[in-house]
């Protein structure tokens, strides 16, 4: 007895971004075929989100599925016949005479694909009554709608800006002020609330640091999620890696790498200046140590090629050129498509 025809299920779109109703007409393409091909267009006039990213979502959340990246697709729309072959031909030839078994989407164009295809036509959702939920939607508010997204989805829609610098530049005064303003959330810093709890003679091991940065991060990857727009972050695991080599002339392999992971990690550094009077409590070592400390993380990010801000002055100054820059800042943008001050 011969076997039964191997199925393949076929769905595209810009996914721009992806969104709980994609991901409900993806799923169902996986419970009813073999192997499902998702095919995902470029569409730099749609949304500042690169293909590579949008097209990484999927195959993050779907690993078992073949997504092909459409460069070249046609980027008009519409339901002329001219506009309907020229889909047609591009879908075909980007299947190189592969059979589809089974066409998913959610639109008109479902039935002359279908046709194209010789496939089956599976319309998912059409009147969204099970997901109430747009592209556009979601592009035009990302905040109000995020429950609608994924959060693998939703973190890379996030511009997350990080202060750095010695202890008692600012960091903490300004992240938190600049949050309030931006009625969004920020990431305090998790180091000095673990060094409270677990230093010794005022300072911790190479592993207690390595703690510091996994845990630090683990909390920032939370708060992201509650983000409107933006996420600021106060000190990331480029200060703890100097905290390191300032205490032990060394850091452990998972701290270093943590630290190089971060220098690709945040949209918009800043560093604020010790310019403002030193905080001489108990837990700091004093201005000589936090001028010395500042110099070496300047150096540090030099070193790297990270480009960074300066902030001096009040923290009203501080708060006032952040924002200017920030207001000029588009994500996924090159410095020459923004309109922000040349960085330090």
């Amino acid at each position: 007895m011969a076997g039964r025809e191997r199925t393949t299920g076929l769905t595209l779109g810009k996914f721009a971004p992806l969104h709980r109703g994609h991901q409900l007409m993806i799923e169902q393409a996986i419970r009813e075929t073999d192997e499902v091909i998702v095919v995902i267009y470029d569409c730099p006039e749609t949304i500042d989100i690169p293909l590579n990213v949008r097209a990484d979502w999927i195959r993050t959340l779907y690993p078992q599925v073949e997504v092909i990246k459409a460069w070249d697709g046609p980027s008009e729309s519409g339901n002329t016949p001219e506009i309907k072959k020229l889909q047609e031909d591009y879908i075909l030839s980007k299947l190189g005479g592969r059979k589809v078994t089974h066409f998913y989407s959610s639109e008109f164009y479902g039935e002359h694909m279908s046709a194209a295809l010789g496939a089956v036509d599976r319309r998912v959702d059409p009147s969204r009554q099970q997901m109430p939920v747009s592209g556009t939607q979601v592009r035009e508010a990302p905040y109000e709608n995020r429950h609608f997204v994924d959060p693998v989805v939703y973190r890379d829609m996030i511009t997350k800006v990080v202060f750095l610098g010695a202890p008692s530049t600012g960091k903490t005064t300004l992240a938190a002020h600049m949050a309030k303003c931006h009625r969004t959330v920020w990431m305090p810093e998790y180091g000095r609330e673990y060094w409270e709890k677990h230093q010794t003679d005022r300072k911790l091991s190479l592993g207690q640091l390595e703690e510091i940065a996994d845990g630090h991060l683990e909390r920032e990857e939370r708060l992201v999620q509650e983000a409107r727009g933006t996420l600021f972050v106060d000190t990331n695991a480029i200060t703890t890696y100097m905290f390191s080599l300032d205490y032990h002339g060394d850091a452990t392999p998972r701290l270093t790498q943590l630290a190089e992971e971060a220098a690709s990690r945040y949209d918009l550094v800043f560093v604020c200046d010790a310019d403002i009077p030193n905080d001489d409590t108990w837990d700091r070592s004093g201005d000589v140590h936090r001028q010395l400390f500042q110099k070496k993380i300047l150096a540090d990010l030099r070193v790297r090629r990270i480009p960074y801000f300066g902030l001096s002055g009040t923290l009203e100054e501080r708060a006032e050129k952040a924002s200017r820059i920030l207001a000029s800042f588009r994500k996924y943008r090159s410095l020459g498509e923004t309109l922000w001050p040349e960085p330090n």
